[in-house]
C-alpha cells in the first residue's frame, strides 16, 4: 500500500513544481531544493516498492519499514494541503484589502493621512505563513530521509517499469462476472429446504414460541450465504412462506438496524423507518408479521451475546405457525445461542462441508479457462488440478484463483502461481488471504488503493458504483481531474476489480453494474491491508474522540454518517479527514479547520437552513452535496472561493431561491445538479462563463437570455431541461437559435418546457437538437403542429413524451423513427383524428426490390392519456394487414388507453397485426372494452371505468395466457365472471366495483370433465374426473372498496372434502379492504385454501 500513497504524493509534487514554485515560490522560499530532492528520492524508492511489499509479508522488519514510509508520506501529503490552503487564504485576504482600499475615496480639497497597516499586517502574515510551511516541509523531509536511507540494507530488486493505469482499465468487459454457477451443493440445498418447509428434528428443537431457528455453520468462504440464497429462492420455499425477509447482520449486532430492515422489507418501504427507538420499531415489527408465516434469513451473525438477541426474538414470536429463521454464522456457539434452550440432536444446525476437488476444479476452470481454446484447456488442466489442492475445498478460494488465472495465458504463468512463495507464509490471519494476496499482487498501485479503500464501508453494505468512483476521485486515486474522463477511468478500474472476483452480488441496469457487495472474507482482507496505516504521528489523548474514530480518519481519511460527530465542535483529531458525510441540524463554523476535505456530503439535513460562510475556506473541496435540504434558501457568496470545486448538487432543495452571484469564479465546476428546485427560476449572470459544465439539469433565463447563453456549452451531456418563457416571438426565435442545440452532441435527454404563453413552430424549429439525442420531452407547446426535425429517420430517439400540447391538431409520422421504443402522449385536448400517416409507412425502391420503412419498427410501449376529443384512429388497409413485408409495430408489448372517452373503437386490423407481440393492455371505457377482440399472447389486462353489465366472454377463455387481471371503477358489473378458468392467472385485483353485491361460485370457474383411456382394441370411459378452473395458479387476490358487496358464496361440503377439487392451491396473499358490507368470509373455501402449504 506504500506504493499507492507514494504515487499520489509524486503526482502532487510534480504539479507543485510546475505551478506553485514557478508562480508563488516566494511564499515558501527556502524549500524549493527540498521539494525537488524529495521528488527524486520518492521516484527512486518507488522502483523498489513492488519487491519490498512482496518481501514484507514474510519479514517483519521490512513490513515495519513500509509502514513508516507510508505514514510519513501521508504526513507530507497533508503538508502539501496546508501549503495550498495558505496560498488561497493569502490571496483572498489580499483581494479583500485591495477592495477596501478602492472603496476609500478621498473627497476633493481635503488633506488626509493614510496608514498602510492592513498591508503591513498582510506582509507579516505572509512571512509567518512562509516560515511555518517551510518548517513543516523540512521536518517531514528529514524523517523521510532517515527512512529512505534504510532501504539499501534490505537489498531490494529495482523495477523501473510500472504497469500503465490506462492499460489496466481500457477495453475490460464484465459480461459474466455475476453469473457464476454453483457446484456441488445440490444435496446440501435439498437437506436445507427440507428443514425449512418441514417440521424437522425433535418437536421442540430450535423453537422460540412457534418459530423455528435453522442455522448454517461453516468457516469463511465456504459458501454459507450462497447456500442460503439457493434455499431462499427455491420454488418450494417460495410457495411455503407468506413473507420472505433477508437481513445482512454482520458485526456488530445492531438490533435497531435489524428491526428497521425487517419492517422495511415486510411493508415494502423505499427506505427504512427513521426512528431509532427500539420499542417503537419492535411494536411495528410485531404488527407487520402478526400471524403470518415468514422466513427470515439473518446472514452472517457474529454475536454470542443472547441479550442482543432477546428483544428481537420476543418480537418475532408474533409470527404465524411454521415460520422459520435461517441463520448463517462461522461460530456454532452463535447458532446454539439463537436456537435457545431446546437443543437435543442439533438436527437444525446445518454444518456446511467443503467442496471436493472435482467440484472445485469445475468452479475454477469455468472462470480460468474462459476464452481459451481447446488445446490451451488441455495444456493447463494438469497444473490447474494441482492448484485446486491449494483451495482446501473453499469455493471463494476457487473463484479468486480462477479469476487470477484467467489473465494467465502461458503454462509458465500457471506454474508460477502453483509454486508461489505465498503458499509458504506462516503468519497469515486467514488461510484465504493467501489466495487473495496472489490476486492483489497482480494489481497496479492504482487498483491496489482503489480496492483497499472499499474496506471503509461496513460489512454487508450495498455499495453504489458511481458513488464509489466519485469517492476514488476525491481521494486522488484516479489521477488528474483536468478532464472529466475520471468517470470513465473509474468505471474501468471497477470492472477490472470485479473481473477478479473481488466483488459480488451485482445489481445491473442493462449491462452496466449499478451496485455490488463484498464477501466478508474479501472485506476482512481489505481491512488487513489497512491494518498498520494510520498508526503514526497522532497518538491522541483526546477525551472527546474515541481511538476507533481517530483510527478511521487516519486509515481511510473518511467519515460517513458517524454518530460520534454530532455536536458543533470539530476536534483537531479529525482535521485530516478528506471525505465527510454529516447529518446535522446546523453546520459548525469550525468546519473551516477541515482544510484537507475533498468530498463533503451535507444532504438530507431536513432542519438545515443555512450554510456557514466558513465553508469557503475548504480550498481542496472537489465535491459538495447539499441535496434534499428542503429548508435551505440561499448559499453563501464565500462558496465561490472553492476554486477546485467540480461537483455541486442542490437537487431537491425546494426552497432554494438562487445561486451565489459570483458563481463565475468556480472555474473548474463541471457538474451542477439542480433537479426539482421549484423556487429556483433564474441563474446569476456569471453562470454563462462556466462553459466547461458537463451536467446542468435545468436551464433558466440568465442575463436577459432565455436559452441563448448556452451557445458555448458544447460539453453538456446527460439530461437537460429548458424552461422557456415566451415574450416577444421574434426575440424568442433568435434566442433559441443562439443556443445552438445542434452542436451539443453529448446531450442524451432533452426536456423543452414552455410557459403558458403562445408558442410558434419557429421557436421549436430553432431548438433543433443533435441527432444523438435519445429522450425528448415537450410540455405546453401551443403550436398546431410539431417541427419536422422530430420525425427525421436520422434521429437516435428511443423515447418521446408529449404533455399538454393542447393546440396540436394531428400527430406527425412518428413511425419513421427507427429506434423509438416508448411513446407517451398526454392531454392533447384538440386532437380529434389520428391518421395512417402517424405510422410513417413509406415504400422505397432499391434495385428491383421494394423496401418498407417506418411503422414503428422498435416501439415497445405506446400510451395515450386524456385526449378527450379524440374520436377516430384510422385503421390500416386489408392489404397492409395481410402483406408480410409490411411490418407495423412488431415489438409492441404494452398499449395504454386512458381517459380518451371520445374514442369508441380501436383499429381492428392494426390490433390484429400487433396481437402476436402485445403482452400488456390497459384500457379505459365501456365502448373500447366491448370492442376488444381476443389477443392470444396477452399477459396483463387492466380495465378502467367499464359501465357494462358483463365483460366480453373471451376474457375468461381457458385459452388465454393472462397472468395479471385488474378491474378498476367498473361500476356497471353486478357480479364477477368465471375468472377462475384462466389457467395461468397469478394476480387478480378488483377495486371500486360499486354495483357488486354478490360473488357466486361461478367466479371460481370450476368445471368437471370425464377422462377416457384407449387400448389397441377399444377405448373406454374411466370413472375419474379432471377438475378445471379454480384459479390453479393464483397467488394474490385483492378486493378493495367494493362497499355494496355483502355476500361471497361458499363452496359445498363435497367440494371442500373432495381432493380432486383443487381451489386456489398457490394462493399466498388475500387482501380485502374497505368492503364494509361484507360481514362473513366463505369458511369452507378458506379452509380449503388454508390446507395448502403455500398459504
Amino acid at each position: 500500500m506504500a506504493d499507492a500513497i507514494v504515487s499520489v504524493v509524486l503526482q502532487r509534487i510534480a504539479a507543485l513544481v510546475e505551478e506553485k514554485i514557478r508562480d508563488e515560490v516566494n511564499l515558501v522560499r527556502g524549500v524549493k531544493k527540498e521539494i525537488l530532492k524529495l521528488s527524486v528520492d520518492l521516484n527512486t524508492v518507488r522502483n523498489v516498492l513492488e519487491d519490498a511489499e512482496k518481501k514484507g509479508y514474510k519479514e517483519k522488519s521490512i513490513k515495519d519499514w513500509l509502514t513508516r514510509l507510508e505514514n510519513t508520506t501521508f504526513e507530507m501529503d497533508d503538508v502539501l494541503d496546508e501549503w495550498n490552503y495558505s496560498i488561497l487564504k493569502f490571496q483572498v485576504e489580499q483581494s479583500s484589502a485591495a477592495a477596501a482600499d478602492d472603496a476609500d475615496v478621498v473627497p476633493p480639497n481635503k488633506c488626509t493621512v493614510r496608514f498602510c497597516i492592513p498591508c503591513l499586517c498582510l506582509c507579516f502574515k505572509k512571512v509567518s505563513v512562509r516560515r511555518e510551511i517551510a518548517l513543516k516541509i523540512k521536518q517531514v523531509k528529514e524523517r523521510l530521509d532517515l527512512i529512505l536511507a534504510e532501504k539499501d540494507r534490505f537489498h531490494f530488486n529495482e523495477i523501473t517499469s510500472h504497469p500503465s493505469d490506462r492499460e489496466s482499465w481500457r477495453g475490460q468487459t464484465t459480461s459474466a462476472i455475476d453469473k457464476e454457477e454453483v457446484y456441488g451443493r445440490d444435496i446440501e440445498r435439498e437437506a436445507l429446504v427440507r428443514k425449512l418447509v418441514g417440521a424437522g428434528g425433535s418437536s421442540e428443537e430450535g423453537l422460540i414460541g412457534c418459530i423455528r431457528v435453522v442455522s448454517i455453520v461453516g468457516v469463511g468462504g465456504l459458501g454459507k450465504t450462497t447456500l442460503a440464497q439457493l434455499a431462499y429462492n427455491d420454488s418450494r420455499v417460495e410457495n411455503y412462506f407468506e413473507l420472505k425477509i433477508w437481513i445482512s447482520v454482520s458485526d456488530p449486532f445492531n438490533e435497531v438496524e435489524i428491526a428497521k430492515g425487517i419492517v422495511a422489507s415486510v411493508e415494502k418501504l423505499d427506505e427504512p423507518p427513521r426512528t431509532n427507538q427500539l420499542e417503537m420499531l419492535l411494536q411495528r415489527l410485531k404488527e407487520s408479521i402478526s400471524g403470518k408465516k415468514f422466513l427470515l434469513v439473518m446472514d452472517d451473525v457474529w454475536t454470542e451475546d443472547d441479550t442482543k438477541w432477546k428483544s428481537l426474538k420476543n418480537a418475532l414470536k408474533s409470527g404465524g405457525t411454521g415460520s422459520k429463521i435461517l441463520v448463517t454464522t462461522r461460530n456454532e456457539r452463535v447458532a446454539i445461542m439463537m436456537m435457545g434452550e431446546f437443543i437435543k440432536n442439533d438436527w437444525m444446525i446445518h454444518r456446511l462441508g467443503v467442496l471436493n476437488d472435482e467440484h472445485c476444479w469445475s468452479l475454477l476452470g469455468r472462470i480460468a479457462l474462459c476464452g481459451k481454446n481447446k488445446d490451451q484447456c488441455e495444456e493447463f488442466e494438469n497444473t490447474g488440478k494441482q492448484i485446486i489442492k491449494k483451495c482446501n475445498g473453499l469455493p471463494l478460494a476457487a473463484k479468486t484463483l480462477g479469476s487470477l488465472l484467467r489473465f494467465k495465458t502461458t503454462l509458465e504463468e500457471w506454474e508460477s502461481v502453483l509454486n508461489s512463495e505465498i503458499w509458504k507464509l506462516e503468519e497469515v490471519e486467514d488461510d484465504l488471504f493467501r489466495h487473495l494476496l496472489l490476486s492483489y499482487n497482480e494489481l497496479s498501485p492504482t487498483l491496489k488503493r482503489c480496492f483497499s479503500y472499499c474496506a471503509v464501508f461496513p460489512k454487508g453494505t450495498r455499495i453504489d458504483v458511481d458513488e464509489l468512483i466519485t469517492k476514488w476521485m476525491a481521494m486522488g486515486y484516479l489521477g488528474s481531474n483536468a478532464d472529466d474522463d475520471w468517470k470513465v477511468r473509474g468505471r474501468g478500474y471497477f470492472d477490472n476489480l470485479a473481473m477478479r472476483s473481488l466483488f459480488q452480488d451485482f445489481k445491473k441496469d442493462g449491462d452496466k453494474i449499478k451496485s455490488f457487495m463484498m464477501h466478508d472474507i474479501v472485506h476482512d482482507f481489505a481491512e488487513f491491508l489497512k491494518k498498520n496505516v494510520g498508526s503514526r504521528m497522532k497518538n491522541t489523548t483526546c477525551k472527546d474522540c474515541s481511538p476507533l474514530l481517530v483510527s478511521q480518519v487516519e486509515k481511510y481519511r473518511s467519515l460517513f454518517r458517524c454518530k460520534e460527530v454530532l455536536d458543533s465542535h470539530v476536534c483537531d483529531c479529525l482535521t485530516s479527514v478528506r471525505l465527510l458525510d454529516l447529518r446535522l441540524k446546523a453546520i459548525p463554523k469550525e468546519i473551516e479547520k477541515l482544510i484537507h476535505l475533498r468530498w463533503l456530503n451535507l444532504s438530507h439535513n431536513q432542519f438545515l437552513q443555512e450554510i456557514p460562510l466558513e465553508i469557503g475556506n475548504l480550498s481542496q473541496l472537489i465535491h459538495l452535496d447539499l441535496s434534499w435540504n428542503t429548508g435551505l434558501r440561499e448559499l453563501p457568496e464565500s462558496l465561490c472561493n472553492l476554486s477546485k470545486l467540480q461537483i455541486l448538487n442542490v437537487s431537491w432543495c425546494s426552497s432554494l431561491c438562487g445561486l451565489p452571484q459570483g458563481i463565475e469564479r468556480l472555474k473548474k465546476l463541471k457538474h451542477l445538479y439542480s433537479e426539482c428546485t421549484r423556487s429556483l427560476v433564474q441563474y446569476p449572470q456569471g453562470i454563462s462563463q462556466l462553459t466547461s459544465l458537463v451536467t446542468l439539469n435545468k436551464v433558466f433565463p440568465c442575463d436577459g437570455n432565455k436559452v441563448g447563453w448556452l451557445k458555448n456549452f458544447n460539453r453538456l451531456s446527460g439530461k437537460v431541461e429548458l424552461w422557456i418563457e415566451i415574450s416577444s416571438c421574434c426575440d424568442s426565435v433568435e434566442d433559441a437559435r443562439e443556443a445552438e442545440l445542434g452542436k451539443k452532441v453529448h446531450i442524451q435527454e432533452l426536456g423543452i418546457y414552455f410557459s403558458e404563453s403562445t408558442t410558434t413552430i419557429d421557436v421549436l424549429d430553432a431548438l433543433h437538437p443533435h441527432p444523438n439525442l435519445q429522450h425528448l420531452t415537450i410540455r405546453r407547446y401551443n403550436g398546431s403542429r410539431l417541427s419536422g426535425w422530430i420525425v427525421s429517420p436520422l434521429n437516435q430517439l428511443t423515447s418521446i413524451e408529449l404533455y399538454y400540447c393542447e393546440c396540436l391538431l394531428s400527430l406527425p409520422p412518428l413511425g419513421k423513427l427507427p429506434l423509438l421504443e416508448t411513446l407517451e402522449i398526454v392531454s392533447l385536448s384538440k386532437l380529434e383524428y389520428v391518421g395512417r400517416e402517424f405510422l410513417g409507412i413509406a415504400t422505397t425502391t432499391c434495385s428491383s426490390m421494394g423496401t418498407i420503412a417506418g411503422g414503428f419498427p422498435k416501439l415497445k410501449i405506446l400510451t395515450f392519456w386524456k385526449c378527450i376529443n379524440w374520436t377516430k384512429w384510422e385503421d390500416i388497409t386489408m392489404e397492409e394487414e395481410d402483406n408480410v413485408d409490411i411490418s407495423i409495430m412488431p415489438c409492441l408489448t404494452e398499449l395504454t388507453m386512458r381517459f380518451c372517452e371520445g374514442l369508441t373503437e380501436l383499429p381492428q386490423r392494426l390490433m390484429r397485426k400487433v396481437s402476436s407481440s402485445l403482452k400488456v393492455l390497459c384500457i379505459f371505457g365501456s365502448k373500447l372494452v366491448d370492442a376488444l377482440k381476443p389477443y392470444p399472447h396477452l399477459r396483463e389486462l387492466i380495465i378502467y371505468h367499464y359501465d357494462g353489465s358483463q365483460l366480453p366472454r373471451w376474457i375468461t377463455s381457458p385459452l388465454n395466457q393472462l397472468v395479471n387481471v385488474e378491474l378498476y371503477h367498473c361500476k356497471g358489473l353486478p357480479s364477477l365472471p368465471p375468472l377462475g378458468k384462466l389457467p395461468l392467472l397469478e394476480t387478480l385485483s378488483i377495486q371500486n366495483l360499486y354495483e357488486l353485491e354478490y360473488v357466486g361460485q361461478e367466479f371460481l370457474g370450476i368445471a368437471t370433465t370425464a377422462t377416457t383411456t384407449s387400448s389397441c382394441s377399444s377405448s373406454s370411459v374411466v370413472g375419474t374426473n379432471i377438475i378445471d378452473g379454480g384459479f390453479p395458479k393464483l397467488k394474490t387476490l385483492r378486493f378493495w372498496s367494493c362497499q355494496n358487496w355483502n355476500k361471497w358464496e361458499d363452496i359445498t361440503t363435497a367440494q371442500e372434502e373432495e381432493e380432486e377439487y383443487s381451489i386456489m392451491p398457490c394462493l399466498t396473499k388475500l387482501q380485502i379492504g374497505s368492503c364494509d358490507g361484507l360481514t362473513e368470509l366463505p369458511q369452507r373455501l378458506l379452509r380449503k385454501v388454508l390446507c395448502h402449504p403455500s398459504f
